[in-house]
C-alpha cells in the first residue's frame, strides 16, 4: 500500500489571521491541477484532507472523489503573527520538541502525538487501500519520519512546494 501525503497549494495569507484559517489562493490553482493530471496520484484510494480551509480547497481541486475531513490532520499549531525567520523557527520546534519554539506555538510534540495516531489509524482501517492524505508540511515531515524510523529530513521540509507530493510505500 501506498501512502501520498499532498502538501496543500499555495495559501493566501491574511494578515493577523491564524495561518490555519487561511484559505488557498487562485494564484496556485494552475499548480494543483498539475498536481491532479500529473498520474502521481491514485485513481482509486481513499482520500482524507485537513480541515484547515487551503487543505480542503486542494482536495476539491485534486479529486471528484469522498474526501473525509480529519481535525486531527491540522497542521502544528502556530499563531498568526508574522515570524521574520519562519525556517529557523521550525527547525527550533523540531531541535526541541517538547517546547514552544515561539510564544503561542505548541509544541511540536503535541503536533506529533495528535497527527501520527491520526495516519496510523487512517492505515488500519484502509491498510488494503492506497491512501490520499491532504495536508501540511511540518505534519507530514514528522508523519514519514514515523512511518520509516528515520529522523525529521528538514532539509526535505524546506523544499517542499505548495503543492507537493511525498510517498510512501507503508
Amino acid at each position: 500500500m501506498t501512502l501520498h501525503l499532498v502538501r496543500h497549494g499555495l495559501s493566501a495569507p491574511a494578515p493577523g489571521t491564524p495561518a490555519a484559517e487561511w484559505d488557498l489562493d487562485p494564484a496556485g490553482y494552475d499548480a494543483v491541477w498539475a498536481l491532479r493530471s500529473s498520474g502521481r496520484l491514485p485513481t482509486r484510494g481513499a482520500w482524507f484532507t485537513s480541515p484547515e480551509p487551503k487543505a480542503v480547497q486542494t482536495a476539491q481541486l485534486l479529486t471528484d472523489a469522498p474526501v473525509g475531513v480529519l481535525p486531527d490532520l491540522r497542521e502544528h499549531e502556530r499563531t498568526g503573527e508574522w515570524i521574520e525567520d519562519f525556517p529557523a523557527a521550525v527547525r527550533r520546534a523540531f531541535d526541541r520538541p517538547d517546547q514552544p519554539a515561539v510564544d503561542g506555538w505548541e509544541p511540536l510534540a503535541a503536533c506529533r502525538g495528535r497527527v501520527v495516531p491520526a495516519v496510523r489509524r487512517v492505515l488500519d482501517v484502509h491498510g488494503d487501500d492506497d491512501v490520499v492524505l491532504v495536508g501540511h508540511g511540518t505534519a507530514w515531515t514528522l508523519v514519514v519520519a514515523d512511518l520509516t524510523g528515520q529522523p525529521p529530513d528538514l532539509d526535505r521540509w524546506a523544499a517542499l512546494a505548495m503543492p507537493d507530493l511525498i510517498t510512501v510505500e507503508v
